[in-house]
């Protein structure tokens, strides 16, 4: 009797809701005046993603701005396989072409497989489905019982007579639930198997379209439902086929990104307070293809130097025409010590990275020339704190070598004698220019020729592309509707004869194969110009250079900051960097850039044959009087005391004893010392001086009286007594 009872209430139930929906009480409009139209569900549609897009609108990453749920962008009708969308109706509603919201022969199967004892089985067309859907996401709660089966019937018969068919397919596979968390068949297709929704396979959109009855049915339930579609729909279907598609969508983690392949760079351009649908996607300026090679490369080569205690790494490379990146990898290794951090813009040691506009700066200052001869011997400079004493990587001195040589073997102490030429400010003043965020030159000293100073692979990669075009520097470019750095027309920082002519040596083998041999790992198939640096103690390693198209940057190392075992710029970045300039160039091989008109090019040869005889480039003005080299100039400067330097007396040490040492270098014949005005000795020779509280300007001048260099200091008190 009980069982009787329950049926003869489905029965009156259903009974109600059929003659309900065919039937419609009431007046027309009372069921659809809070019914909202296809246009504004549409318009409102709000992902919980916000997607990096490449250049060509492929997603890269997508970062979750909603926790609750897992749905991307609103997919039109006609970009849905169309065996998806047969399969859909065939599941859920067969008649869903001919019935006006409501199914009568649905409801009279359920009552009939009710009365037979065959269990109540629903008679939701799409559209009631839809119906629920619309008041859900309007915040209404699923309901259940004779009202809220009105309810729904009321309402799908006015969605029928406002919206078309095509409308509410496309909704309904816009918004309902496929799997768990996730919602609508752009979400499905991605999130389950990494598809967009118009290239699922047969079972994929068969075990989709075998979802929404059951969202977290077992993979086994799945298959058997798809299979049963596929002989309804008379599609054949392979049954290992539809196992291994439902596997996978059973296989889903919740809240797992769909694509996560540029972390780093939808941490800088996703905002934290974007949401889907105020920024839904934002379209950089990346190549998908090349930011796939540059991750699958990286970690390739992060796994071969895993044995040398090298774990991180980061990858740039930008079109030197448009300064757009084209892949951006802050960061990436199956051993990477920290994941998080942006190797891209992570602040460490520049190494020899900064020698290129060093030289392009006395080249352009025209105190030096490709040509000129530098001392590579012993050096010692006085600096705060003690003595600075710069060694070449290989612990060897080569005497007197060109600009050419000492720059394309990475020779540390001509390094540092150019920088006394040029000054270390003027450099610093250079590389701000460029981009670079350095303190003022004083703050480094003589050591910001070897790379003491902090920066970043963003600036290096800017300031080579600078180099490669010819001087001029632009900001780098992500974002691809940033028409404003598209536009910019640039900073002329080093003239174009100085970028060429640093550009030929950092291109020139010959030279470089003095320190690096002529077959390494910075010889490429084409042109390229190309720098190597390494930091103290071996922390960083970098290879950055370019060719007539492109600059690429590597870095790697620890990001812990932890040094690596035996890593040279051959053996550490270089190797990757040839390898992504290869790719880049593996249908057209980089061809030499010409050569700006101003140049001269002449025949020099070098007093002692230090180097064989050569054609060499020179900035107009520059070229030699006879073709034998001589040794370059060195610039008259003050060694001691330090610019800006604060002394004070040691209370426990007797007052005479107290000398400060002045100093010079290059001072020449007749040069002398002047002290607040007063001029004290000749300068061939350092002269102990007993200090005077108080501010004072030490000045060194020629044998003409013309000032060489000053510097200002100061003595603090009080004098410990005699």
């Amino acid at each position: 009797m009980r069982r009787a009872a329950r049926r003869a209430l489905a029965c009156g139930v259903v009974a109600v809701v059929a003659t309900y929906g065919l039937f419609s009480c009431g007046p027309r409009g009372a069921a659809d005046a809070d019914l909202p139209r296809y246009d504004e569900v549409r318009a409102s549609h709000v992902p919980s993603d916000v997607q990096l897009l490449d250049r060509r609108g492929e997603v890269l990453h997508e970062v979750r701005t909603d926790p609750r749920r897992r749905a991307l962008a609103w997919t039109e009708l006609g970009a849905v396989s169309p065996l998806l969308r047969d399969a859909i109706v065939a599941a859920e509603d067969r008649r869903f072409g001919s019935h006006g919201g409501v199914d009568p022969l649905a409801v009279a199967a359920a009552l009939r497989d009710l009365v037979l004892g065959r269990g109540l089985r629903g008679a939701s067309t799409l559209t009631m489905q839809l119906a629920t859907l619309l008041d859900e996401r309007a915040g209404g709660r699923r309901a259940r019982g004779v009202r809220a089966k009105l309810r729904q019937a009321r309402r799908a018969r006015a969605l029928e007579r406002a919206w078309s068919k095509e409308q509410i397919l496309e909704a309904y596979l816009n918004l309902v639930s496929f799997r768990g968390e996730v919602q609508g068949v752009e979400a499905a297709a991605g999130a389950l198997f990494g598809k967009r929704p118009h290239g699922l396979g047969r079972a994929e959109a068969l075990v989709l379209a075998a979802s929404p009855r059951a969202p977290n049915a077992p993979a086994a339930a799945v298959a058997a439902r798809a299979e049963r579609l596929a002989a309804r729909l008379g599609v054949a279907l392979d049954p290992a086929e539809t196992s291994r598609a439902s596997a996978a969508a059973a296989a889903y983690a919740a809240r797992r990104p769909r694509t996560a392949l540029a972390p780093h760079l939808a941490t800088r351009l996703l905002r934290p307070g974007d949401d889907g649908r105020r920024v839904p996607a934002v379209r950089s300026t990346l190549d998908a293809r090349l930011q796939h090679a540059a991750v699958r490369l990286l970690e390739e080569h992060l796994r071969e130097l895993a044995g040398r205690n090298v774990r991180d790494g980061a990858v740039l490379v930008a079109d030197n025409a448009t300064g757009d990146v084209l892949a951006y990898v802050g960061g990436r290794g199956p051993r990477a010590t920290a994941p998080h951090v942006d190797g891209v813009r992570a602040r460490r040691q520049a190494g020899s990275t900064l020698k290129p506009f060093l030289y392009a700066t006395a080249l352009d200052a025209r105190l030096l020339t490709a040509a000129s001869l530098l001392e590579d011997a012993p050096l010692a400079l006085p600096v705060a704190g003690g003595v600075y004493a710069p060694r070449n990587y290989d612990e060897a001195y080569r005497g007197l070598v060109s600009l050419r040589a000492a720059l394309a073997s990475s020779l540390n102490v001509p390094a540092v004698r150019a920088l006394a030429l040029v000054g270390p400010d003027a450099l610093a003043e250079r590389l701000r220019a460029l981009g670079f965020d350095l303190r003022d030159g004083g703050f480094y000293g003589p050591s910001l020729a070897l790379g003491s100073a902090d920066v970043t692979l963003e600036e290096l990669v800017a300031g080579y592309r600078a180099l490669a075009q010819g001087g001029v520097a632009t900001p780098l470019r992500l974002v691809a509707d940033d028409e404003a750095a598209a536009s910019g027309a640039g900073t002329r920082v080093l003239s174009p004869e100085a970028a060429f002519v640093i550009a030929d040596v950092l291109a020139d083998r010959e030279s470089r194969s003095a320190a690096f041999g002529l077959e390494n790992a910075l010889a490429t198939r084409g042109w390229s110009a190309v720098k190597t640096g390494t930091s103290k103690e071996m922390r960083d390693n970098w290879c950055v250079g370019f060719s007539t198209r492109f600059t690429v940057g590597v870095w790697v190392g620890n990001a812990s900051g932890e040094p690596m075992h035996g890593v040279s710029g051959l053996t550490g970045a270089a190797p990757l960097w040839r390898d992504l300039m290869a790719m880049l160039h593996a249908d057209e091989p980089a061809t030499p850039p010409d050569a700006p008109p101003p140049l001269a090019r002449a025949a020099v040869s070098f007093a002692g044959g230090t180097e064989p005889p050569r054609g060499e480039w020179f900035l107009s003005g520059t070229e030699p009087s006879h073709a034998r080299q001589a040794p370059a100039p060195r610039r008259p400067r003050i060694l001691a005391p330090d610019p800006d330097a604060v002394l004070a007396f040691d209370p426990d040490v007797p007052s005479p004893l107290q000398r400060l040492v002045f100093a010079a270098d290059a001072a020449g014949p007749g040069a002398r010392w002047r002290l607040d005005g007063r001029e004290l000795a000749p300068a061939d020779a350092p002269l102990p001086w007993l200090p005077a509280v108080g501010r004072h300007r030490l000045e060194l001048l020629g044998a003409d009286g013309r000032v060489l260099d000053r510097v200002a200091f100061e003595v603090r008190g009080p004098r410990a007594p005699g």
